[in-house]
């Protein structure tokens, strides 16, 4: 029985999006991308990929060459106002008004939107953030572990339904990472999608609900987290010998097997998603030519060994 249910329209819509520079640099190919309402959506990609111009031609910090993006049903062009109103954004760069208060800073860029001053709001944000004691430092006083947190509260204090966090995690300690991603699963609970880009690959994999990746402006894939991990992903199993090999004997060369440097560890790769791992084989073939092991342990690609797969497939092609 199939459901009639409608789909649920995304919060936010990228449509063709292309972006060429005065130079003849194209930044973004064609990206097209539907953000689900309501989810963690992690953009990774190498140094240059298009990762910040994407997030910039969305929050109307440039325009694109071509297509079409919508915030909530708006054009983020053709009605800037309405659209950058549903929009929070934490930059990479770390630029605050240094000689503003934390309190003062966070209450503007709230006023920026047109939004009646909520004292209690903004207690609340410092608050969550480990910022109230600081609120009447002025920012130029503050570490940068703390300017990245005013940059995370000036970004939420108009109430956005949509945050973008570009590289949110460059450069701060370990206590702010945490702090930052106890948040982020709050507001997600609360209802705001998040879209962020990070080049701690464990965290996407932690965090978000789907992956894209990005590489020279193209969008190559875009998969739910489970689905990528389930069709992308590897698993090894390494055989402890109890004798060193020189070398793979020939008898065993349909295997996909490598021999570490001192001969004492074989590792058997497999792919995930087939049902026949072949392992119970590969033993007895083992067995067969008398290769005794002692211990075998198994191990999954994480996000980043799919990540830098997808990345070199990708170069490989376009070699």
């Amino acid at each position: 029985m199939t459901s009639n249910s409608p789909v649920p329209e995304p919060i936010l819509s990228i449509r063709g999006v292309g972006k060429t520079y005065a130079g003849g640099f194209q930044a973004l190919k064609n990206v097209t991308l539907d953000i689900h309402r309501g989810e963690i959506f992690a953009l990774l990609g190498p140094n240059g990929a298009g990762k910040t111009t994407l997030i910039g031609t969305v929050c109307g910090i440039t325009n694109p060459t071509e297509g079409q993006i919508t915030a909530d049903g708006h054009d983020v062009v053709r009605d800037y106002r309405a659209a950058r109103a549903l929009i929070g954004l934490v930059p990479q760069e770390l630029h605050t008004d240094a000689f503003e208060t934390v309190w003062a800073t966070v209450s503007f860029s709230r006023g920026l939107f047109g939004k009646a001053p909520n004292p209690a709001l903004i207690e609340r944000i410092l608050k969550d953030l480990s910022l109230w004691d600081k609120k009447d430092n002025k920012i130029m006083t503050l570490s940068g572990g703390m300017k990245r947190r005013v940059l995370i509260a000036k970004a939420l204090s108009h109430e956005p339904k949509i945050l973008f966090l570009d590289e949110p995690s460059a450069g701060v300690d370990v206590e702010l990472r945490h702090d930052m991603w106890r948040l982020v699963r709050q507001l997600r609970e609360a209802g705001t999608t998040i879209i962020l880009t990070t080049h701690y690959i464990e965290e996407a994999e932690d965090m978000a609900d789907r992956i894209g990746v990005i590489r020279k402006g193209e969008l190559i894939v875009v998969e739910d987290k489970t689905t990528l991990m389930r069709q992308l992903g590897r698993k090894e199993l390494a055989l402890s010998l109890q004798q060193p090999l020189s070398a793979v004997p020939q008898a065993l060369a349909r295997w996909p097997l490598t021999l570490s440097a001192d001969g004492l560890t074989l590792t058997y790769t497999f792919d995930t998603c087939e049902e026949d791992t072949g392992i119970a084989e590969l033993l007895a073939d083992l067995g067969a030519q008398g290769i005794a092991f002692k211990d075998l342990r198994s191990s999954e690609s994480s996000l980043e060994d799919i990540f830098v797969s997808l990345v070199h497939e990708k170069n490989e092609v376009g070699a």
